[in-house]
Protein backbone atom coordinates (compact mmCIF):
# COMPACT_ATOMS: atom_id res chain seq x y z
CA UNK A 1 0.00 0.00 0.00
CA UNK A 2 0.79 3.60 -1.14
CA UNK A 3 0.44 6.08 1.73
CA UNK A 4 0.86 9.85 2.03
CA UNK A 5 1.14 11.59 4.93
CA UNK A 6 0.79 15.48 4.54
CA UNK A 7 2.32 18.40 7.00
CA UNK A 8 3.51 16.54 9.36
CA UNK A 9 6.13 18.43 11.71
CA UNK A 10 8.44 15.27 12.68
CA UNK A 11 9.84 15.33 16.03
CA UNK A 12 13.02 12.94 16.01
CA UNK A 13 16.26 14.05 18.30
CA UNK A 14 18.85 13.79 16.13
CA UNK A 15 16.93 13.56 13.12
CA UNK A 16 17.83 16.26 10.16
CA UNK A 17 14.46 16.28 9.42
CA UNK A 18 13.92 17.52 13.13
CA UNK A 19 10.95 20.12 13.86
CA UNK A 20 10.96 20.49 10.28
CA UNK A 21 6.96 20.16 8.72
CA UNK A 22 7.06 17.52 5.96
CA UNK A 23 4.97 15.25 3.35
CA UNK A 24 6.52 11.47 3.99
CA UNK A 25 5.60 8.92 1.59
CA UNK A 26 5.86 5.24 2.26
CA UNK A 27 5.54 2.06 -0.33
CA UNK A 28 4.67 -0.76 1.07
CA UNK A 29 5.85 0.24 4.14
CA UNK A 30 9.22 1.53 3.46
CA UNK A 31 9.80 5.24 3.43
CA UNK A 32 10.98 6.70 -0.07
CA UNK A 33 10.89 10.04 -0.25
CA UNK A 34 10.28 13.50 2.06
CA UNK A 35 9.83 16.48 1.10
CA UNK A 36 7.56 19.35 0.95
CA UNK A 37 4.67 19.68 -1.43
CA UNK A 38 5.27 16.07 -2.65
CA UNK A 39 3.47 14.91 -5.85
CA UNK A 40 2.95 11.52 -5.64
CA UNK A 41 -0.04 8.61 -6.35
CA UNK A 42 -0.72 6.74 -3.17
CA UNK A 43 -3.41 4.69 -2.14
CA UNK A 44 -4.27 7.01 1.48
CA UNK A 45 -3.49 10.47 2.04
CA UNK A 46 -3.65 11.39 5.65
CA UNK A 47 -3.54 15.15 7.23
CA UNK A 48 -4.43 16.71 9.84
CA UNK A 49 -4.59 20.38 11.56
CA UNK A 50 -1.37 19.99 13.56
CA UNK A 51 -0.17 16.62 12.71
CA UNK A 52 3.13 15.87 14.07
CA UNK A 53 4.84 12.54 13.09
CA UNK A 54 7.34 11.02 15.55
CA UNK A 55 9.41 7.38 15.74
CA UNK A 56 6.77 4.66 16.57
CA UNK A 57 6.11 4.64 20.48
CA UNK A 58 7.08 1.92 22.80
CA UNK A 59 5.37 1.11 25.97
CA UNK A 60 7.78 -1.16 27.59
CA UNK A 61 5.73 -2.41 30.65
CA UNK A 62 2.22 -3.85 29.99
CA UNK A 63 0.18 -6.69 31.03
CA UNK A 64 -2.41 -7.71 28.73
CA UNK A 65 -3.17 -11.06 30.94
CA UNK A 66 -3.35 -13.47 28.35
CA UNK A 67 -3.13 -16.49 28.58
CA UNK A 68 -5.34 -17.37 31.15
CA UNK A 69 -7.22 -13.90 32.61
CA UNK A 70 -8.53 -12.80 29.12
CA UNK A 71 -11.60 -11.08 31.50
CA UNK A 72 -9.74 -8.56 32.35
CA UNK A 73 -7.73 -7.98 28.78
CA UNK A 74 -6.56 -10.48 26.30
CA UNK A 75 -4.51 -9.70 23.58
CA UNK A 76 -6.80 -8.56 20.78
CA UNK A 77 -8.48 -5.88 23.15
CA UNK A 78 -4.69 -5.12 24.31
CA UNK A 79 -3.22 -4.33 21.28
CA UNK A 80 -6.43 -2.61 20.17
CA UNK A 81 -6.08 -0.11 23.20
CA UNK A 82 -2.30 0.27 22.44
CA UNK A 83 -3.19 1.42 19.25
CA UNK A 84 -5.13 4.11 20.35
CA UNK A 85 -2.45 4.68 22.43
CA UNK A 86 -0.52 5.79 20.11
CA UNK A 87 1.72 2.42 20.70
CA UNK A 88 3.82 0.70 17.75
CA UNK A 89 5.11 -1.90 20.27
CA UNK A 90 4.92 -2.58 23.75
CA UNK A 91 6.39 -5.52 25.99
CA UNK A 92 4.24 -7.96 27.71
CA UNK A 93 5.01 -8.91 31.50
CA UNK A 94 5.14 -12.79 32.06
CA UNK A 95 2.76 -13.01 34.89
CA UNK A 96 -0.17 -14.91 33.23
CA UNK A 97 -1.67 -17.76 33.67
CA UNK A 98 0.70 -20.08 33.16
CA UNK A 99 3.46 -17.83 33.44
CA UNK A 100 5.69 -17.09 30.41
CA UNK A 101 8.42 -18.87 31.22
CA UNK A 102 9.31 -21.43 28.13
CA UNK A 103 9.72 -20.96 24.32
CA UNK A 104 6.39 -22.48 22.81
CA UNK A 105 4.74 -19.20 25.02
CA UNK A 106 6.91 -16.89 23.89
CA UNK A 107 6.08 -17.79 20.31
CA UNK A 108 2.14 -18.04 21.34
CA UNK A 109 2.45 -14.34 21.77
CA UNK A 110 4.50 -13.74 18.94
CA UNK A 111 2.49 -15.07 16.57
CA UNK A 112 -0.98 -14.35 17.74
CA UNK A 113 0.05 -10.61 17.37
CA UNK A 114 1.61 -10.92 14.02
CA UNK A 115 -1.10 -9.30 12.21
CA UNK A 116 -1.29 -5.95 14.35
CA UNK A 117 0.38 -3.03 13.46
CA UNK A 118 1.39 -2.99 17.19
CA UNK A 119 4.45 -5.77 17.42
CA UNK A 120 4.70 -7.80 20.77
CA UNK A 121 7.97 -7.83 22.33
CA UNK A 122 7.41 -10.46 25.00
CA UNK A 123 9.40 -10.38 28.36
CA UNK A 124 10.29 -14.43 29.56
CA UNK A 125 10.38 -15.16 33.17
CA UNK A 126 13.04 -14.83 35.15
CA UNK A 127 12.34 -17.88 37.21
CA UNK A 128 10.49 -21.15 36.25
CA UNK A 129 6.60 -19.87 36.31
CA UNK A 130 7.81 -17.65 38.72
CA UNK A 131 8.37 -19.67 41.70
CA UNK A 132 11.77 -18.14 42.78
CA UNK A 133 13.51 -21.58 42.76
CA UNK A 134 14.67 -22.37 39.59
CA UNK A 135 16.11 -20.57 36.75
CA UNK A 136 13.54 -20.05 33.44
CA UNK A 137 14.68 -20.97 30.22
CA UNK A 138 16.02 -17.82 29.32
CA UNK A 139 17.69 -18.84 26.18
CA UNK A 140 15.43 -20.78 24.27
CA UNK A 141 12.85 -18.02 25.31
CA UNK A 142 15.74 -15.47 23.94
CA UNK A 143 15.71 -17.20 20.88
CA UNK A 144 12.29 -17.41 20.12
CA UNK A 145 11.98 -13.83 20.83
CA UNK A 146 12.03 -12.42 24.49
CA UNK A 147 13.77 -9.31 24.87
CA UNK A 148 14.54 -9.40 28.32
CA UNK A 149 13.85 -11.54 32.00
CA UNK A 150 12.01 -10.47 34.96
CA UNK A 151 9.60 -12.27 38.00
CA UNK A 152 7.65 -9.67 37.76
CA UNK A 153 6.23 -8.16 41.23
CA UNK A 154 7.35 -10.98 42.53
CA UNK A 155 10.37 -11.68 44.86
CA UNK A 156 13.63 -12.64 43.75
CA UNK A 157 16.72 -13.92 45.77
CA UNK A 158 19.71 -12.57 46.08
CA UNK A 159 21.51 -16.19 44.84
CA UNK A 160 19.09 -16.41 42.13
CA UNK A 161 19.90 -13.06 40.89
CA UNK A 162 23.35 -13.60 41.75
CA UNK A 163 22.69 -16.80 39.41
CA UNK A 164 20.51 -14.80 36.32
CA UNK A 165 23.13 -12.49 36.19
CA UNK A 166 25.90 -14.92 35.97
CA UNK A 167 24.04 -16.87 33.26
CA UNK A 168 22.65 -14.34 30.98
CA UNK A 169 25.89 -12.70 30.89
CA UNK A 170 26.47 -15.67 28.31
CA UNK A 171 24.13 -14.08 25.65
CA UNK A 172 24.11 -10.57 26.26
CA UNK A 173 20.70 -11.40 28.14
CA UNK A 174 18.73 -8.45 30.03
CA UNK A 175 17.80 -9.30 33.80
CA UNK A 176 14.98 -6.88 34.78
CA UNK A 177 14.79 -6.16 38.51
CA UNK A 178 11.47 -5.14 40.33
CA UNK A 179 12.90 -3.62 44.04
CA UNK A 180 10.60 -4.49 46.41
CA UNK A 181 11.24 -6.57 49.37
CA UNK A 182 7.86 -7.92 50.01
CA UNK A 183 9.45 -9.37 53.79
CA UNK A 184 9.87 -5.95 55.07
CA UNK A 185 6.63 -4.37 54.07
CA UNK A 186 3.99 -7.05 54.97
CA UNK A 187 0.51 -6.15 53.65
CA UNK A 188 1.50 -2.37 52.93
CA UNK A 189 -0.98 -0.38 51.05
CA UNK A 190 0.69 3.25 50.77
CA UNK A 191 3.89 4.98 51.15
CA UNK A 192 5.47 5.50 54.75
CA UNK A 193 4.69 9.03 55.16
CA UNK A 194 1.32 11.29 54.75
CA UNK A 195 -0.71 8.32 53.04
CA UNK A 196 -0.16 6.29 56.00
CA UNK A 197 -0.72 8.64 58.65
CA UNK A 198 -3.87 10.52 57.66
CA UNK A 199 -5.17 7.02 56.35
CA UNK A 200 -4.29 4.58 59.43
CA UNK A 201 -3.49 1.93 56.22
CA UNK A 202 -0.35 0.11 56.88
CA UNK A 203 2.72 1.78 55.10
CA UNK A 204 5.18 0.51 52.37
CA UNK A 205 8.55 2.52 53.26
CA UNK A 206 10.83 3.50 50.48
CA UNK A 207 13.67 1.20 52.33
CA UNK A 208 11.77 -1.65 50.96
CA UNK A 209 12.65 -0.67 47.29
CA UNK A 210 15.84 1.01 48.05
CA UNK A 211 17.82 -1.56 49.89
CA UNK A 212 16.51 -4.14 47.08
CA UNK A 213 18.47 -1.37 44.41
CA UNK A 214 21.58 -1.22 46.67
CA UNK A 215 21.51 -5.12 46.81
CA UNK A 216 20.96 -5.60 42.97
CA UNK A 217 23.56 -2.70 41.94
CA UNK A 218 26.38 -4.77 44.01
CA UNK A 219 25.65 -8.10 42.61
CA UNK A 220 25.69 -6.39 39.10
CA UNK A 221 29.22 -5.08 39.81
CA UNK A 222 30.41 -7.87 41.16
CA UNK A 223 28.89 -10.06 38.17
CA UNK A 224 30.05 -7.39 35.23
CA UNK A 225 26.97 -8.47 33.90
CA UNK A 226 23.63 -6.22 32.50
CA UNK A 227 20.48 -4.87 34.50
CA UNK A 228 17.56 -2.78 34.07
CA UNK A 229 15.35 -1.86 37.46
CA UNK A 230 11.47 -0.99 36.40
CA UNK A 231 9.15 0.90 38.36
CA UNK A 232 12.22 3.20 40.42
CA UNK A 233 9.79 5.67 43.05
CA UNK A 234 11.92 7.05 45.57
CA UNK A 235 14.57 9.47 45.86
CA UNK A 236 17.22 7.14 47.21
CA UNK A 237 16.98 4.73 44.50
CA UNK A 238 17.29 7.71 41.90
CA UNK A 239 20.93 8.56 44.15
CA UNK A 240 21.92 4.77 43.66
CA UNK A 241 21.58 4.77 40.19
CA UNK A 242 22.76 7.73 39.54
CA UNK A 243 26.15 6.83 41.06
CA UNK A 244 26.47 3.35 39.62
CA UNK A 245 26.25 5.17 36.30
CA UNK A 246 28.89 7.50 36.96
CA UNK A 247 31.20 4.24 38.12
CA UNK A 248 30.11 2.79 34.54
CA UNK A 249 28.13 -0.37 35.17
CA UNK A 250 25.74 -1.52 32.56
CA UNK A 251 22.37 -0.64 34.56
CA UNK A 252 19.59 1.40 33.03
CA UNK A 253 16.39 2.46 34.46
CA UNK A 254 12.22 3.41 33.99
CA UNK A 255 9.58 5.00 36.35
CA UNK A 256 5.68 4.10 35.92
CA UNK A 257 3.69 7.40 34.51
CA UNK A 258 0.95 7.11 37.79
CA UNK A 259 4.43 8.08 40.07
CA UNK A 260 5.26 11.08 37.92
CA UNK A 261 1.53 12.39 37.83
CA UNK A 262 0.40 11.71 41.14
CA UNK A 263 1.56 12.01 44.88
CA UNK A 264 0.64 10.24 48.31
CA UNK A 265 -2.09 12.79 49.01
CA UNK A 266 -3.43 11.09 46.09
CA UNK A 267 -4.81 7.83 48.18
CA UNK A 268 -5.52 10.12 50.70
CA UNK A 269 -9.69 9.93 49.31
CA UNK A 270 -9.25 5.99 49.76
CA UNK A 271 -9.89 5.67 45.67
CA UNK A 272 -8.66 2.60 45.03
CA UNK A 273 -7.43 3.74 41.40
CA UNK A 274 -4.41 5.42 42.91
CA UNK A 275 -3.22 2.42 44.63
CA UNK A 276 -0.17 1.32 42.53
CA UNK A 277 2.86 -0.69 43.27
CA UNK A 278 5.55 0.72 43.82
CA UNK A 279 2.82 3.13 46.26
CA UNK A 280 2.55 6.89 45.08
CA UNK A 281 5.08 8.58 46.98
CA UNK A 282 6.06 12.21 48.34
CA UNK A 283 6.10 15.27 46.30
CA UNK A 284 10.30 15.00 46.79
CA UNK A 285 10.11 11.54 45.34
CA UNK A 286 8.41 12.55 42.43
CA UNK A 287 10.75 15.51 41.81
CA UNK A 288 13.41 13.34 41.92
CA UNK A 289 12.20 11.10 39.41
CA UNK A 290 12.12 14.41 36.97
CA UNK A 291 15.53 15.20 37.65
CA UNK A 292 16.40 11.45 37.20
CA UNK A 293 14.59 11.93 33.52
CA UNK A 294 16.12 15.35 33.00
CA UNK A 295 20.08 14.22 33.40
CA UNK A 296 19.49 10.67 32.27
CA UNK A 297 19.41 8.98 35.36
CA UNK A 298 16.17 7.22 34.77
CA UNK A 299 15.53 6.39 31.04
CA UNK A 300 12.21 6.26 29.65
CA UNK A 301 8.49 5.93 31.25
CA UNK A 302 5.76 3.01 30.67
CA UNK A 303 2.51 2.61 32.13
CA UNK A 304 2.48 -0.41 33.75
CA UNK A 305 -0.88 -1.33 32.22
CA UNK A 306 -2.15 -3.57 35.17
CA UNK A 307 -5.75 -4.38 34.38
CA UNK A 308 -8.46 -5.30 37.12
CA UNK A 309 -11.88 -6.32 37.57
CA UNK A 310 -14.67 -4.43 39.35
CA UNK A 311 -14.40 -6.99 41.94
CA UNK A 312 -10.85 -6.30 42.79
CA UNK A 313 -11.23 -2.74 42.00
CA UNK A 314 -14.34 -1.44 43.64
CA UNK A 315 -13.95 -2.79 47.09
CA UNK A 316 -12.24 -1.32 50.51
CA UNK A 317 -9.19 0.63 49.75
CA UNK A 318 -7.14 -2.23 51.85
CA UNK A 319 -9.07 -5.03 50.03
CA UNK A 320 -8.40 -3.57 46.72
CA UNK A 321 -5.97 -4.71 43.97
CA UNK A 322 -2.93 -3.28 43.53
CA UNK A 323 -3.03 -1.68 39.24
CA UNK A 324 -4.24 0.82 36.77
CA UNK A 325 -4.34 0.62 33.12
CA UNK A 326 -2.37 3.45 31.01
CA UNK A 327 -1.65 2.40 28.06
CA UNK A 328 -4.17 4.33 26.15
CA UNK A 329 -3.54 7.57 28.41
CA UNK A 330 0.06 7.43 28.86
CA UNK A 331 1.30 10.28 26.01
CA UNK A 332 -1.82 12.12 27.43
CA UNK A 333 -0.22 11.76 31.07
CA UNK A 334 3.12 12.92 29.84
CA UNK A 335 1.40 16.28 28.46
CA UNK A 336 0.05 17.17 32.00
CA UNK A 337 3.31 17.14 33.61
CA UNK A 338 5.12 20.88 33.24
CA UNK A 339 8.03 21.51 31.97
CA UNK A 340 8.26 18.35 29.79
CA UNK A 341 9.21 19.22 26.18
CA UNK A 342 7.66 16.95 23.13
CA UNK A 343 11.23 16.24 22.36
CA UNK A 344 11.87 15.08 25.83
CA UNK A 345 8.85 12.64 25.91
CA UNK A 346 9.55 11.22 22.63
CA UNK A 347 12.72 10.44 24.30
CA UNK A 348 11.43 8.80 26.54
CA UNK A 349 8.48 7.13 24.97
CA UNK A 350 10.29 6.14 21.54
CA UNK A 351 13.55 6.30 21.12
CA UNK A 352 14.88 5.48 25.12
CA UNK A 353 12.99 2.12 25.91
CA UNK A 354 13.89 0.43 22.35
CA UNK A 355 18.22 1.78 23.13
CA UNK A 356 17.79 0.19 26.57
CA UNK A 357 15.85 -3.32 25.42
CA UNK A 358 17.91 -3.35 22.41
CA UNK A 359 14.96 -3.18 19.80
CA UNK A 360 16.31 -1.77 16.29
CA UNK A 361 15.68 1.80 15.69
CA UNK A 362 13.49 2.85 12.86
CA UNK A 363 14.46 6.33 11.97
CA UNK A 364 11.78 8.98 9.98
CA UNK A 365 14.43 8.41 7.21
CA UNK A 366 14.15 7.57 3.64
CA UNK A 367 14.60 3.50 2.77
CA UNK A 368 13.68 2.99 6.43
CA UNK A 369 10.84 1.16 7.79
CA UNK A 370 7.95 3.26 8.31
CA UNK A 371 7.25 2.79 12.13
CA UNK A 372 5.47 5.79 13.04
CA UNK A 373 2.86 7.70 15.35
CA UNK A 374 0.79 10.22 14.10
CA UNK A 375 -0.48 12.38 17.00
CA UNK A 376 -1.47 16.37 18.07
CA UNK A 377 0.13 17.59 21.01
CA UNK A 378 -2.12 19.93 21.65
CA UNK A 379 -5.59 18.43 20.94
CA UNK A 380 -7.87 17.91 23.58
CA UNK A 381 -10.53 14.70 24.40
CA UNK A 382 -11.80 13.39 27.14
CA UNK A 383 -10.97 9.81 28.44
CA UNK A 384 -14.38 7.61 29.36
CA UNK A 385 -16.25 4.40 29.37
CA UNK A 386 -17.41 4.79 25.82
CA UNK A 387 -13.88 5.22 24.15
CA UNK A 388 -11.25 3.27 26.69
CA UNK A 389 -10.72 -0.09 24.81
CA UNK A 390 -9.43 -2.17 27.56
CA UNK A 391 -11.46 -4.42 29.22
CA UNK A 392 -10.99 -3.17 32.84
CA UNK A 393 -11.72 0.12 33.67
CA UNK A 394 -9.22 0.76 36.70
CA UNK A 395 -8.00 4.18 35.43
CA UNK A 396 -8.12 7.64 37.68
CA UNK A 397 -8.23 9.41 34.46
CA UNK A 398 -11.86 8.58 33.30
CA UNK A 399 -13.78 10.79 33.12
CA UNK A 400 -11.01 13.28 32.69
CA UNK A 401 -10.10 15.89 29.74
CA UNK A 402 -6.61 15.40 28.79
CA UNK A 403 -4.45 17.25 26.41
CA UNK A 404 -2.37 15.45 24.01
CA UNK A 405 -4.47 13.07 21.06
CA UNK A 406 -3.14 10.35 19.06
CA UNK A 407 -4.20 10.43 15.70
CA UNK A 408 -2.94 7.27 14.19
CA UNK A 409 0.10 4.82 14.45
CA UNK A 410 2.03 3.06 10.77
CA UNK A 411 3.49 0.12 11.12
CA UNK A 412 3.99 -2.89 9.40
CA UNK A 413 2.72 -1.19 6.13
CA UNK A 414 -0.54 -0.78 8.32
CA UNK A 415 -2.28 2.88 8.22
CA UNK A 416 -4.27 3.03 11.71
CA UNK A 417 -5.94 6.32 11.99
CA UNK A 418 -7.97 7.15 15.05
CA UNK A 419 -10.56 8.30 12.29
CA UNK A 420 -11.07 5.02 10.90
CA UNK A 421 -11.45 3.40 15.15
CA UNK A 422 -13.99 5.95 15.91
CA UNK A 423 -15.99 5.07 12.87
CA UNK A 424 -15.99 1.31 13.65
CA UNK A 425 -17.23 1.83 17.01
CA UNK A 426 -20.30 4.32 15.25
CA UNK A 427 -21.15 1.79 12.48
Amino acid sequence: MKILIQSARIISPGNEFHNKVCDIFIDEGIIKEIGQGLKVDADKTFTSPNLHASPGWFDAKVNFCDPGLEHKEDLNSGLQLAEAGGMTAVATSPDTHPKISNKAQIEYLINKSSMSPVQVYPFGALTDQLGGTVLAEMYDMQQAGAIAFSDAEKPVSSGIMYRALLYAKNFNGVIISFPFDSSIVGKGFVHEGKASIYTGLKAIPSLAEYMVVQRDLSLLEYTGSRLHFTGISCRESVNLIRDAKKKGLNVSADCYINNLCFTEEDVLGFNANFKTLPPLRSADDQLSLLEGLNDGTVDFVCSDHNPEDIENKEVEFDQAAFGTIGTQTLFSALRSIKNLSIDQIIQYIAINPRKVLGIHQSPIAVNQNANITLFDPSGEWEFNASNNLSKSNNSPLLGKKLTGKVLGIINNGILSTQQEREQIQGA
